[in-house]
């Protein structure tokens, strides 16, 4: 284990257990966030994949135009 992560797993060992629980729904809810984030970029590469395919063929067509900030 990183030694961050076992030092702050030391200091959350010492907190109330409401609050304990608490924190670890917290953290559990953030690995499962991570993990659909990562589930939905997996699945939409071949989009973002035929998406870069038709700019470049804008772009090499000259059909873009930059956008002014």
């Amino acid at each position: 284990m990183v030694n961050a992560l076992s030092s702050i797993l030391k200091e959350a060992a010492k907190l109330p257990k409401s609050e304990q629980e608490a924190l670890a729904a917290i953290i559990r809810e953030e690995l499962l966030d991570e993990e659909r984030w990562s589930d939905a970029f997996s699945r939409s590469q071949p989009q973002l994949e035929r998406l870069a395919r038709s700019v470049q063929k804008e772009k090499q067509a000259g059909t873009i135009r930059r956008m002014k900030a």
